[in-house]
């Protein structure tokens, strides 16, 4: 099922499911040394940053939007706060669409240096904290999706995770 829908008899692909897979295709093929806009599918991975310039990049950062239109989410392990996320980093895309996330917790400025913002209101995620969002630091944390349950995805920035350092 994808957004509530059928899928086609054919079994082909949902839009979220090839956009992932371009993502992954453009991590993967990502150069130490890399020189836009929001388009999920611009590459070199690094254009995301800066529309006149690259920088060094190992991840796209997106978020998925399930058939409500809400933001999904995921837990992580390791911070006082409530640990949710909704922006994450394709590891893997296999079988018919499934993917592994890497879920990435946000992170804010403080006077005391970088912290965890914690995204989690009294009615479940609050989007305004959202704007205090100033980076994004990876997990340890992956979930399994299976990427014809959302019906679109977001990529907000290309960044640099040490992910394979």
């Amino acid at each position: 099922m994808g957004c509530g829908k059928k899928d086609d008899v054919l079994g082909t692909s949902s839009c979220v499911c090839e956009v992932v897979r371009a993502i992954k295709d453009i991590q993967d093929n990502a150069e130490d040394n890399c020189e836009c806009e929001t388009n999920c599918f611009s590459e070199p991975l690094g254009s995301l940053v800066s529309p006149t310039k690259r920088h060094k990049a190992d991840t796209r950062v997106f978020t998925l939007k399930t058939a409500d239109g809400s933001p999904f989410h995921a837990f992580f392990r390791g911070d006082d706060c409530a640990c949710v996320s909704i922006f994450f980093r394709v590891e893997e895309v296999f079988d018919n669409c499934c993917a592994v996330l890497r879920v990435l917790a946000p992170i804010k400025r403080t006077e005391h240096g970088r912290e965890t913002l914690d995204i989690v209101g009294h009615k479940g995620i609050d989007l305004g904290k959202i704007c205090e969002l100033d980076g994004f630091r990876r997990t340890s944390d992956c979930i399994t999706v299976d990427l014809k349950c959302f019906c679109a995805v977001q990529c907000i920035a290309d960044v640099d995770l040490d992910i394979c350092d």
